[in-house]
């Protein structure tokens, strides 16, 4: 009882659903053939669920009920067909049976074929329509994080915009726009909405081919809510940063309410009054979860300062510009490859530049004429351009991947941050333990100190290497990206292994990054919930018809998807497996009742489809025969059914060899 406890009942009922829910779709599908074939009169020696040896079975009247020990599917094995025995379908002997398969008029057969795939049709529709009734969360189509230097990030989109179609298809929720942007063919993907101002958009956007499916690269938006985690021992804020030492605390579950005593609508907004007022205390009140609609609790919050090892990194070249950014918006703009130097808000008054403080610098000009310096070409020629910065926080898109551009939002910039010294702050962590200007940063290695709260990274350990190349390809790591992870873990020890000019690679210990006593993080370290939306049905009726269009969806998105597939659009390692199927289920269940029974129904309308291709062994190969015999009055030879099954058994077998290799070695072990 102990180790039921320790494990979770949560988590036993949420296994259970999962076993019972895949258990169902295997079972209504053998059931449809089944039921036809006893209206029909065919002799059905065993109906069982699993395949292999059996584990389990019991007699009832002539047919046996079987549970057998490979739990991927099922079978309905009738007198006159059998996979593993195709000349059954030839058999003369066999067919003087009038019970058997083989013996009945090709429309019967037709009937007992498709049964199954009608059935994982009907099912699934209705599924869909009692997870409608219940209500379905899901995430909206908005905007949430961007990825700097995306498709996204390049065509304008914040925060806050709202999708209503891709290329001329309604969408309303995050799950439809990666669908639609992955499934397209096209060069260039259509995109409808409504921005966070409330203006219209269509803009034409080329999405990133280069991974394992087209992307757009942002991710679902979060709401006012602070997290709930599954790990009660994990805080809802960033152990180290000021949220985390507010008072009264953060508790899971908080919905915020108001910012200063001004009501906040969302979060793009709340984040951006924040960002704006970083070197002040604020005010934030919450309603407590549980708490009275009204009912709030005030949360003093102090600056939360960003953390430095007192380095001044050398400024990289411009990676990405921003459609319709003021540096774009001049004739003679900014361009991929120009490295900026300095700044110049007054004549003759040139700022040197920290790469990493430059955000913040040009965030805090918005208004202003701001002169620009930088270099262009291979032979670094010198110029300038005069541009006037939007009132854009930096910092807030932030680089979430190790070749991800630091973002200077205020410009609509993306640049590289170099491995290489250029200052050291004295009396610095890194000055104490020996950089010099100069050096070039060859690994950072940060370790959760045992005393350290648990947090989200359970490994305790981050490891970012400059110098280690994959496939023989340049290392484009960010500084920024090991400075953005610091800001995540003030509190861990770094491992730092450098060259000094003209010595050897040498690692040192810091105890930890420095707060900074003047640079302030725009953001507080709260942990934000992603948002969700209900959808529900007002009727019954509504909800037949909602899981009507979703299955209809549902079959037209699996063939996109295996033409996709076929034209190389998507790859083969987007596909799962069993046990990838299991898994998924077991998260969807522990989100909720409603969300298994949308996934069940994803999976009997995806069983249904893929069962009736037309390939031997399988309902669509059986069909296609039985379609030759019903033009040309005469049935296939033993021969060609012989060879076209074990063509059929081989290709199923390595199919399931293949997503059982991704489930293991791709999807899970990440190879």
């Amino acid at each position: 009882m102990e180790i039921l406890a320790a494990f979770g009942l949560s988590n036993l009922v949420s296994i259970f659903s999962v076993v019972l829910g895949l258990g169902f779709v295997i079972f209504f599908h053998e059931f449809g053939h089944f039921a036809v074939a006893k209206w029909c009169n065919v002799y059905v020696e065993r109906f069982s669920i699993g395949f292999g040896p059996v584990i389990w079975s019991w007699q009832k009247g002539e047919t046996e009920y079987a549970l057998s020990v490979i739990p991927f599917g099922g079978y309905v094995k009738m007198l006159g067909q059998d996979d593993m025995d195709p000349s059954q379908l030839t058999s003369d002997e066999i067919a003087e049976n009038p019970r058997s398969y083989s013996a009945k008029a090709v429309w019967q057969r037709m009937a007992i074929i498709s049964a199954g795939v009608i059935m994982n049709i009907v099912t699934g529709m209705l599924f869909f329509a009692f997870a409608y009734q219940m209500g379905v969360k899901t995430s909206p189509s908005i905007v949430g994080s961007l990825s700097t230097g995306s498709p996204a990030w390049v065509a304008g989109f914040q925060q806050g915009d709202r999708f209503t179609h891709v290329n001329g298809e309604k969408v309303a929720t995050f799950r439809d726009v990666l669908i639609r942007v992955a499934l397209s063919t096209d060069e260039t993907i259509n995109l409808k909405g409504i921005k966070s101002d409330g203006t219209p958009f269509d803009i034409d956007v080329v999405p990133d081919s280069g991974g394992t499916r087209r992307m757009l690269g942002f991710s679902p938006t979060v709401g006012l809510s602070v997290a709930e985690l599954e790990d009660e021992d994990i805080s809802p804020t960033t152990p180290g940063s000021s949220a985390s030492q507010a008072t009264p605390p953060f508790q899971s579950g908080d919905l915020i309410r108001q910012l200063q005593g001004q009501d906040v609508k969302s979060f793009p907004e709340f984040q951006g009054r924040l960002a704006r007022m970083s070197d002040k205390q604020v005010q934030i009140a919450v309603q407590r979860k549980g708490a009275a609609d009204g009912e709030l609790e005030t949360i003093t919050v102090e600056p939360n300062r960003f953390y430095t090892l007192g380095l001044t990194m050398v400024m990289g070249p411009i990676t990405e510009i921003r459609n319709g950014s003021p540096a774009q918006r001049k004739t003679d703009s900014l361009q991929v490859g120009d490295k900026i130097t300095s700044i110049e808000v007054e004549a003759g008054e040139n700022r040197k530049i920290d790469p990493l403080k430059l955000p913040e610098e040009l965030a805090v000009l918005a208004g202003q004429d701001v002169t620009i310096h930088f270099q262009r070409g291979t032979e670094q020629k010198e110029a300038q351009l005069t541009l006037v910065p939007e009132d854009r926080p930096g910092w807030i898109e932030r680089p979430i991947l190790p070749h991800v551009s630091l973002s200077a939002p205020a410009i609509g910039v993306a640049y590289r941050v170099l491995p290489f010294v250029s200052e050291v702050a004295a009396g610095s962590p890194a000055d104490k333990a020996g950089v010099k200007s100069g050096a070039r940063i060859v690994k950072v290695t940060m370790t959760r100190p045992e005393d350290a709260p648990k947090d989200l990274y359970l490994d305790g350990k981050v490891e970012i290497d400059f110098e280690k190349k994959n496939d023989g390809e340049e290392n484009k790591t960010n500084w920024a990206y090991a400075f953005a992870r610091m800001q995540n873990h003030p509190s861990w020890q770094i491992s730092l292994t450098f060259k000094n000019p003209k010595s050897d690679p040498q690692t040192v210990e810091i105890a930890a990054p420095e707060a900074s006593g003047d640079w302030f993080n725009p953001t507080r370290g709260i942990r934000m919930q992603q948002l969700v939306e209900e959808m529900r049905a007002e009727s019954f009726g509504d909800a037949i018809s909602m899981g009507r269009t979703h299955t209809v969806t549902t079959a037209v998105q699996i063939y996109l998807t295996l033409r996709s597939l076929a034209r190389r659009d998507i790859s083969y390692k987007e596909l799962h497996g069993p046990i990838g199927i299991a898994t998924v289920a077991y998260r969807v269940a522990k989100d909720g009742f409603p969300e298994l029974l949308l996934f069940l129904g994803f999976l009997s309308v995806n069983l249904a489809v893929l069962n009736f291709l037309p390939i031997p062994v399988l309902d669509g190969g059986h069909m296609v025969f039985l379609l030759w015999e019903a033009v040309t009055r005469r049935r296939p030879s033993e021969r060609v059914l012989v060879a076209a099954t074990y063509v059929g058994i081989a290709f199923v077998l390595s199919l399931m060899v293949l997503v059982l290799w991704l489930d293991i070695f791709v999807h899970w072990l990440g190879y």
